[in-house]
């Protein structure tokens, strides 16, 4: 095997020094020293937050105040890191939402788990469940950090619902009476 040799063009006394080098590096500081600052100061200010952000799972009421989710663990199915649980729990017949299928007992979501991915979003029928634009959770304890189904309806709070569902319908014996 031929070994070939590179010749280097031999360096300049102030190449030698790193003189150029570090006034380069000083002029760049200069520069940025006198630029306007970009610094945001958090809490104080936020960053606005772009259309389409995925953030925080939480579950949503209708305008009446209902629950809109069946618990028909679509969401937890569906989610990568299993961070979803729930419960199913059934509605009892002297209930006003009796006419529906069933409600979640527990609901469970850990935030430690969970990849903001948005597949709970997108898989829900009932649109119970939705990414809310909170981007800063915190808490000093892992327990802190699973948020159960009183926690994630006051994260949520309510959404309009063109469905109406949880409404029931009128039968034709009380549509005739109403006239």
């Amino acid at each position: 095997m031929a070994v070939i040799q590179v010749e280097r063009k031999p360096l300049t006394f102030a190449e030698r020094t790193y003189i150029p080098q570090i006034i380069e590096g000083l002029w760049i500081t200069i520069k940025h020293f006198f630029q306007p600052t970009v610094t945001l100061q958090y809490p104080e200010q936020r960053p606005e937050i772009p259309k389409g952000y995925r953030g925080v799972p939480t579950l949503v009421k209708d305008p009446n105040g209902r629950e809109k989710c069946v618990s028909c663990q679509l969401c937890e199915f569906v989610c990568p890191p299993k961070a979803i649980r729930i419960t199913p729990g059934e509605l009892s017949e002297s209930s006003d939402n009796a006419h529906v299928e069933k409600g979640p007992q527990a609901f469970d979501i850990d935030m430690l788990r969970c990849i903001y991915c948005g597949l709970c979003q997108e898989v829900c029928p009932e649109e119970a469940i939705f990414l809310q634009n909170t981007f800063s959770m915190s808490g000093y304890t892992r327990a802190e950090m699973v948020n159960n189904k009183a926690k994630l309806y006051e994260l949520g709070g309510t959404l309009p619902d063109e469905h109406l569902k949880w409404d029931k319908k009128k039968t034709a014996e009380e549509h005739g009476n109403a006239h």
